[in-house]
């Protein structure tokens, strides 16, 4: 069975010594980076399956260290750690390309069932590996990652991909939250959480040509969503 490899980058020495043991104990390898430059110099060598990643931190903050991650096209799920209450944080940490963010103070099981969920999910066999699907002037490149409006590329993170592409698999579906937190996020029962919706929103400014009014990521009141290309 292979060891799954996570780096804790977390400044809080009582955090990181109960964090590591709990994590090690489960069965994770663990390294750790107690500031913010190191983290970054850490996670860009590759070779983690998951970075845990505390938003206030010296040196570079975590967003910092977010935004610059996925800048260079490092893909590696993140997990973001936030004593802040103001949604934006958690909001802005999403739209940089965190998977996932947990508020702190936070119950150690919880964090170990997001880390678990987000591991599925991540090696988690894709629907579509090949092949090209369009709507509207989007085209949508399942070999390559890749997605263009109007001929121009357009920067998504992997988790808005994933999104798009069950919405695609799924198409005039109606998709509840609850079922795209289990199939998408990993998650095996219903969290609360602005997650999804944040998620699709970012799609809809991306992708669709009236956000405000979307065409094809469409509002089911009360229920969820529905892809109509």
């Amino acid at each position: 069975m292979t060891v799954r490899r996570l780096l804790l980058v977390e400044d809080e020495p009582a955090l990181v010594l109960g964090l590591s043991d709990r994590l090690r104990a489960e069965g994770y390898e663990i390294e750790v980076a107690l500031d913010g430059l190191r983290g970054l110099e850490l996670a860009a060598t590759g070779g983690h399956d998951l970075v845990i990643l505390d938003l206030m931190l010296p040196g570079l903050g975590g967003l910092d260290v977010c935004r610059e991650l996925r800048r260079r096209g490092v893909e590696v799920p993140i997990l973001m750690l936030t004593a802040r209450r103001e949604p934006v944080d958690r909001v802005v940490g999403l739209r940089l390309g965190a998977d996932d963010y947990l508020g702190k103070p936070f119950d150690m099981a919880e964090l170990c069932a997001r880390v678990d969920a987000i591991l599925r999910r991540v090696h988690r066999s894709p629907d579509l590996d090949s092949g090209s699907f369009d709507f509207g002037d989007v085209r949508v490149d399942f070999r390559r990652t890749e997605v263009t409006k109007g001929g121009s590329a357009v920067a998504l993170s992997a988790l808005e991909f994933r999104l798009l592409r069950f919405f695609i698999a799924h198409r005039g579906e109606m998709l509840g939250r609850e079922r795209l937190l289990d199939e998408v996020w990993g998650y095996d029962r219903a969290v609360f959480s602005r997650t999804v919706d944040q998620h699709v929103a970012a799609l809809r400014r991306k992708l669709e040509e009236r956000p405000n009014h979307p065409r094809h990521f469409v509002t089911v009141h009360g229920l969820g969503y529905r892809f109509t290309p």
